[in-house]
């Protein structure tokens, strides 16, 4: 039976035709719940598995779910310390199974979602988990671009005023309200834009719940690529923090995962991180700030689509009372000293 977005029929016919031998059965296959961005299946053969992506059903932008990205970035990586699925194959003729996919290897272990699942695992392993995720995140961010043929995957340069004119342009583009205090967070970040350090390959969305974790609490594999280019490694550290204070704001559809015990303050991931990479982290607040308006224009174009019935689903009708405590948070960060 195909699951929605995936002809099974045409996907094997197509691995027959590009990697023969690979499959040896007929397929059967499952969707991967919890994410809602790209379209993720679970497929197997009776012998093998693999995991098929592919962009969401309906009408996209093609830049915002670009298959042959996530591809490529995981490509690069193989043979370095980050861990990455086996890039297996990649098929831009929308015609074979509706839209671009590519298929990657299955790789053993758990995302870690909720507090709960950590609580049963104990603090010494919920600790230990924490940690190997900022390593993670160091080993990442200590990849030559150029070394492993990804020199050419993004523009660092002005990357972080690149950034902000778009999120800008992305709010002015969802705007149905008044919103108070974004204006002001939005002029403040634009006049204090720091100078960034060494570029890096940039995962865009880095958390535990996009990466999985294996029987001995070591990350097997970094997921979830679509976000990813060349730029400011600090965004990816200071998103990791805003998720960490999703406590102190309302960040419904974020993992509460470091809430549960073990699980280290931000002071502590913040001053791991800078350790083991050497790199400045005293401009933080800024791009932390930075971090709460990216996530506050999400929840407000979340919101206004939700208002004009563009998008139905459990829990979104509470999106648009979240968007100003980020945009308080944001500016309140902004006013602190370190």
């Amino acid at each position: 039976m195909n699951p929605p977005g995936l002809d099974l029929g045409r996907l094997r016919a197509h691995l027959d035709a590009r990697r023969p031998g690979l499959v040896a059965g007929e397929l059967s296959a499952d969707v991967v719940e919890g994410g809602r961005s790209n379209l993720t299946y679970v497929v197997g053969d009776g012998r093998s598995r693999w995991v098929v992506r592919r962009p969401p059903l309906g009408h996209v932008l093609p830049t915002a779910h670009d298959m042959s990205r996530e591809f490529r970035v995981i490509s690069g990586l193989r043979d370095t310390a980050v861990p990455v699925p086996e890039a297996v194959l990649l098929c831009e003729d929308a015609d074979v199974v509706g839209a671009p996919f590519y298929v990657m290897s299955f790789v053993e272990g758990t995302p870690y979602r909720t507090a709960d699942q950590l609580r049963e695992l104990g603090p010494e392993r919920t600790r230990a988990m924490a940690d190997a995720l900022v390593g993670t995140l160091v080993d990442l961010h200590a990849v030559d671009p150029a070394a492993v043929g990804l020199g050419d995957f993004g523009r660092p340069e002005g990357f972080l005023e690149r950034q902000l004119r778009r999120w800008k342009k992305q709010l002015d583009a969802s705007r149905s309200r008044e919103l108070p205090g974004v204006e002001e967070l939005h002029e403040r970040l634009a006049a204090a834009v720091p100078v960034s350090g060494e570029p890096s390959i940039v995962h865009g969305d880095y958390r535990l719940d996009n990466v999985l974790v294996d029987q001995n609490d070591k990350i097997s594999a970094v997921l979830d690529w679509e976000m990813s280019t060349l730029g400011d490694p600090l965004t990816d550290l200071a998103l990791l923090v805003a998720y960490a204070e999703r406590d102190k704001v309302s960040l419904p559809f974020v993992s509460n995962a470091s809430s549960a015990p073990g699980y280290p303050g931000t002071d502590e991931v913040v001053a791991r991180y800078a350790e083991l990479s050497g790199r400045d982290v005293s401009q933080l607040n800024w791009y932390v700030s930075f971090a709460f308006f990216k996530l506050a224009v999400i929840l407000e174009g979340i919101y206004y689509r939700f208002s004009k019935g563009q998008t139905v689903g459990a829990g979104f009708e509470g999106v648009g009372a979240g968007v100003a405590p980020l945009v308080a948070h944001g500016n309140e960060i902004l006013k602190e000293e370190k």
